[in-house]
């Protein structure tokens, strides 16, 4: 079963590995329930970020959101994002008593230089369908869409389809989202579609908000 390396090397060899996998792909359904995973870290410079930094993960689904707290497992690096924030996503995602069908992620899946990005690999670990939403692309490259809800364009990596640049409201930046775990580009789309009610995929939103408002109530967060 997939876990958390806490080592560069570790994580690398894991990485390849669930890039290898091909798991049973998986659908959106009118009745599934899309949950939501954000975790934020003491404010400071863009791209900053240490072993040991205090977090604040929240998830939700339907009507439910928790917080759990924690530390980072490792400095921020692009591409080995998961030592630093894998382990407090599961705990925040198991923290919720609610079932959920998909996990919307702020991270890549296979939009990755190993095809196996914090999106990817966190469904593997919970044997959960995921979706990542960023606001960039981490290696892929395409032109934006139409300004116009729904339309989409290719995020392409070295020759391969790994997400789409998609435009959830007319007037704003359009979002990165990416195939992950059991889940193909053209799915990430419908499942991010289907809950955006502004730009970003509502669970996404209101777990980054909780996710903040657990930071701003702890005085020593805001550094």
């Amino acid at each position: 079963m997939p876990g958390w390396p806490h080592t560069r090397e570790g994580l690398i060899e894991e990485q390849l590995l669930l890039a290898t996998l091909v798991p049973e792909p998986w659908l959106l359904e009118p009745s599934s329930r899309v949950g939501g995973v954000f975790v934020c870290f003491p404010r400071g410079p863009s791209g900053a970020g240490q072993a040991g930094d205090p977090a604040w993960a929240a998830a939700c689904v339907g009507e439910e959101t928790v917080v759990v707290t924690g530390y980072a497992g490792a400095a921020y690096e692009p591409g080995l994002l998961a030592l630093r924030e894998g382990e407090l996503l599961e705990a925040a995602v198991r923290a919720l008593t609610q079932p959920l069908d998909v996990l919307v992620v702020d991270a890549t899946g296979r939009d990755h230089p190993r095809r196996a990005g914090l999106a990817l690999h966190l469904g593997a670990v919970l044997d959960l369908p995921t979706v990542g939403v960023t606001h960039r692309p981490l290696g892929a490259e395409g032109k934006w869409p139409e300004d116009e809800r729904g339309a989409r364009s290719p995020l392409m990596l070295e020759g391969d389809l790994v997400g789409h640049w998609l435009c959830t409201r007319a007037g704003t930046r359009p979002l990165a989202v990416h195939a992950a775990w059991r889940t193909d580009p053209a799915t990430a789309c419908e499942v991010v579609l289907s809950t955006c009610h502004a730009r970003t995929p509502e669970p996404l939103r209101r777990a980054r908000r909780r996710a903040r408002e657990a930071r701003a109530r702890n005085p020593g967060a805001q550094s």
